[in-house]
């Protein structure tokens, strides 16, 4: 982990050359747990793939020293088995006959049905939160190792679409995510869900968080 100064109040954690892809993720969650139980004096930590920035509140300056410390007294990693069964976990139904599913299939080798089955199979977690309100880029946590191996050579399409609709079910570059709202985008749509990700009339207002597992569904 390397430490990069972000101005007299904040740091940023780059965990880029560690081999745990899920070590900003983890990270971030222990030092907001120290945060709300009143052990380390920060107002937000947050991760990215592979970075944490570590926020105080302006003027009172980062005490550094005091997150070293919250991390290194950190229990040691967990398998992802472990992490994923004690994750929240949000169930998304999705109707799959999204637009790029046919396109995907033919990337992958697969027929349709089999992309589905691959999709469905993967426990996703959440790695981090961003682009979008509510938008969390998951990574596969669980599931058969065949099914994981289907999404991880995919890039994204060749060209974005200006406007692709909220509740799209989509995947990208070992991703995949749900787009909370419409916006422009770049990854293959393989369906949608009703579930709504952003409320801004909920508390807390995004139905994912970094560390969330996800399970896809197909919808009757």
């Amino acid at each position: 982990m390397r430490e990069l100064p972000a101005g007299d109040d904040a740091v940023v954690l780059d965990f880029s050359t560690t081999a745990d892809p899920t070590a900003a993720s983890r990270a971030a969650h222990t030092l907001r747990a120290a945060m709300a139980a009143g052990t380390l004096n920060i107002s937000d930590a947050v991760p990215t793939a592979t970075a944490v920035l570590v926020q105080a509140e302006p003027g009172t300056g980062l005490d550094v020293l005091a997150v070293r410390r919250i991390l290194h007294a950190a229990p040691l990693p967990a398998s992802s088995a472990a992490r994923a069964a004690d994750a929240p976990v949000v169930h998304i139904p999705v109707r799959y006959d999204g637009a790029d599913l046919n396109d995907v299939a033919a990337a992958v080798g697969l027929a349709a049905d089999e992309v589905i089955a691959a999709h469905t199979a993967i426990g996703w977690r959440v790695q981090f939160m961003g682009f979008a309100p509510g938008f969390g880029y998951l990574v596969p946590a669980t599931g058969p190792a065949a099914a994981r191996a289907v999404f991880a050579d995919l890039t994204r399409r060749t060209q974005s679409r200006p406007a692709v609709p909220a509740g799209a079910v989509a995947v990208a570059a070992g991703y995949s995510a749900v787009y909370p709202r419409t916006s422009p985008g770049g990854w293959f749509l393989l369906g949608r869900t009703d579930i709504h990700l952003w409320d801004v009339a909920s508390d807390p207002p995004a139905l994912l968080a970094a560390g969330t597992t996800v399970r896809f569904e197909c919808a009757d």
